[in-house]
């Protein structure tokens, strides 16, 4: 998709982190902007920094693993601006937990937030975009959608599905010839509130009861990677500029992707699982 100026996106998570980084590079490319979050002050702040701006904008309130709340969101896009042209599936969470330990409900949360709302996504806007024949619907996995680490069971299988779900909508786009396009955001560490915004929308609310000492030391040196981690606005960048020239993976730590060959190489030496 190369012109973005006057053209609409929305994009889910996107008062904050990563979410509001790319809402300000689609902005400065001459966009209009529907964004959704759960967090009411972090989306009137949001709001507010783009009128100030003079960038047309639409927001509401979104729980993505709602599906009437995703066609809710459809629904104001449409009504507010008339069209949608590039969709941003990238409300997500996460916690660190053993997989065989980790809570059945907090396994649904997880899976319904991070898969079920880029499903609902697709399944919501693709519809639209491919009446236009024209647009890109992104969704945000994770390094963790193509690498499977300890501690982290529900997001990675939430993050490896949601690889194979813009994969599978990708090549569908390409086999019909459309001039839609998909594709796959995989961040490795950004310096977002993930973990905090995780343990304030958990159902129930707080942080789970570790299940063991080293549950405890994952979540803090995921913290502070995050801490050190890309600034967001560079990943806003990214993407941006990934969806211009139709790439479908868009990688902010491309170094990483030497644990993904390294895998492929003893699956195909002695089928074993290498150590993360």
């Amino acid at each position: 998709m190369k012109n973005f100026e006057g053209k609409i996106a929305v994009i889910t998570g996107g008062a904050g982190g990563i979410g509001l980084g790319m809402a300000k590079a689609f902005a400065s490319r001459g966009m209009k902007l529907v964004l959704a979050d759960l967090d009411e002050a972090l989306l009137a702040a949001a709001r507010t920094e783009f009128e100030t701006a003079g960038v047309p904008i639409s927001t509401q309130l979104c729980d993505v693993s709602k599906l009437e709340q995703v066609e809710a969101l459809a629904e104001l896009a449409m009504d507010q601006f008339g069209a949608v042209h590039v969709v941003c599936s990238n409300a997500g969470v996460g916690l660190p937990t053993s997989a065989r330990n980790m809570k059945l409900s907090d396994w649904e949360w997880i899976i319904n937030v991070d898969l079920w709302g880029p499903i609902y996504a697709v399944n919501t806007f693709l519809p639209l975009l491919e009446q236009q024949d024209e647009g890109h619907i992104n969704a945000t996995s994770s390094v963790a959608g193509v690498l499977s680490s300890q501690m982290m069971g529900a997001y990675n299988v939430a993050k490896h599905g949601v690889v194979a779900l813009m994969a599978a909508t990708e090549r569908e786009l390409r086999a019909k010839q459309s001039a839609v396009h998909a594709s796959v955001l995989l961040p490795g560490p950004i310096n977002t509130n993930i973990s905090k915004h995780s343990v304030t929308y958990r159902p129930g609310g707080g942080k789970p009861k570790s299940d063991s000492k080293k549950a405890g030391n994952t979540a803090k040196n995921i913290q502070t990677s995050l801490e050190q981690g890309m600034q967001p606005d560079e990943v806003g960048e990214l993407v941006a500029s990934s969806i211009e020239e139709d790439k479908f993976w868009i990688l902010t730590h491309p170094k990483w992707l030497k644990l993904v060959q390294k895998q492929y190489e003893a699956m195909m030496d002695d089928r074993s699982l290498i150590r993360i």
